[in-house]
């Protein structure tokens, strides 16, 4: 598998939990999905927003890839977050709609990747605004594990109110090959 397979693989994986998770989120009750549980973003509602305002800085920075990213260009009409717990919706559905076009824009934006996107450096600032510049592909495998490292709070604060998601594995999308 090469890099751009391995990119897209990921991004099916981050639609294929998300999918899992919201389903699940959707499952519990009102105040179970706000109570503030002690996690790091406090409830699971905060913890699926966190991931959506992490994607949308990374998708913002992304579009302006020295070569090009037009499949990230349905990122204008979405705000710019001020802060890592600014709160992107107020509801769950809302929630689970922008995630599902953020989703949509990261399978259509590694569809569009060349090796040459990921050979270049990306300039951009962090969100205490210090420049940063960085080769794009580890920013690319730093996006896909920010995403999988607050997925997996969110997997075990649903587990804690009995949500199962079952299988979570990345194995479970890579393909089987003749032995």
């Amino acid at each position: 598998m090469n890099r751009l397979q391995h990119l897209r693989l990921l991004a099916d994986y981050n639609r294929w939990m998300n999918d899992k998770l919201y389903a699940a989120a959707a499952r519990l009750a009102e105040d179970d999905l706000m109570r503030d549980t002690g996690a790091f973003f406090g409830s699971l509602f905060d913890t699926l927003n966190h991931i959506v305002v992490g994607d949308t800085l990374w998708l913002k920075r992304f579009a302006r890839h020295p070569d090009g990213l037009p499949a990230l260009a349905g990122l204008d009409g979405l705000p710019q977050p001020q802060a890592l717990n600014e709160r992107q919706c107020a509801t769950l559905l809302e929630l689970r709609k922008r995630r599902a076009e953020l989703d949509a824009l990261i399978s259509a934006m590694t569809a569009q990747l060349t090796e040459a996107h990921l050979d270049r450096a990306l300039a951009y600032h962090n969100t205490r605004g210090l420049a940063q510049c960085k080769p794009f592909h580890g920013l690319l495998a730093h996006f896909f594990n920010h995403q999988t490292h607050h997925r997996g709070q969110a997997s075990t604060l649903l587990s804690q109110f009995g949500e199962d998601l079952g299988v979570t594995d990345l194995i479970a999308l890579i393909e089987d090959v003749p032995g």
